[in-house]
């Protein structure tokens, strides 16, 4: 074990067991034109991370611990994006519409696709996601089974929304969850630390959060 000093308390971190899950660092979420602007967004705050999550990766990379990538994308007849997600206010783009990568959030379309600089190397696990957690309707729980995995450190976007969900999803099974709090965003950076608040409170109850820069160092150690 090797020891953080994260919030809200100590992380311990076992080198043996971990693996970085990177939520849905897609195009359609972090460029101009994708999704995430087409709701009336900001896409910058998300742009801003590439670089550190990229440097969270690389370190990983380099210990020869596993890394994850997730995509939320959906099949091209919609037949699992609900109504319920897909008919939520008045964007300019929905899910499925032709938009300047192809339809908006439909797996295989550009959009889709995870931003060159983070791309997956072959071999990499890459979960496609019909939810906003990485458990749903996905054989994610038992790929983290089959690499031997108990502790996850989690980055990517958005902080409240995708990467929140699969943090307590993960925590109600078990795993030690801990997030790179300078490799994850939000449009809305008061979301992001409410979201990073909620899930340190009480002890803990999702999970820890530290910094990139902490979690490569107690990797190197």
């Amino acid at each position: 074990m090797t020891r953080i000093d994260a919030l809200p308390f100590a992380f311990d971190l076992d080198p043996n067991s971990v693996g970085l899950v990177v939520i849905d660092m897609q195009r359609d979420f972090v460029e101009p034109g994708g999704f995430g602007e087409s709701l009336g967004n900001d896409v910058r705050p998300l742009q801003e991370i590439v670089p550190t999550v990229a440097r969270l990766i690389a370190g990983f990379r380099a210990h020869g611990r596993p890394v994850l990538h997730t995509r939320e994308c959906h099949a091209p007849d919609l037949s699992d994006c609900p109504p319920a997600k897909r008919l939520r206010g008045d964007p300019a783009l929905r899910i499925g519409d032709a938009g300047p990568m192809g339809r908006i959030l439909i797996a295989g379309e550009p959009g889709a696709e995870i931003v060159p600089d983070l791309a997956p190397l072959p071999g990499e696990v890459v979960i496609d996601k019909p939810g906003k957690g990485a458990f749903c309707r996905t054989d994610f729980e038992a790929i983290l089974g089959e690499l031997g995995l108990r502790h996850l450190v989690f980055a990517g976007v958005t902080t409240e929304v995708c990467v929140q969900t699969t943090m307590r999803e993960a925590n109600d099974r078990g795993f030690e969850c801990l997030l790179a709090v300078d490799a994850t965003a939000s449009y809305f950076p008061a979301f992001k630390q409410a979201a990073i608040d909620m899930m340190t409170a009480q002890g803990a109850i999702v999970g820890w959060a530290a910094s990139t820069a902490q979690i490569l160092e107690a990797l190197d150690d």
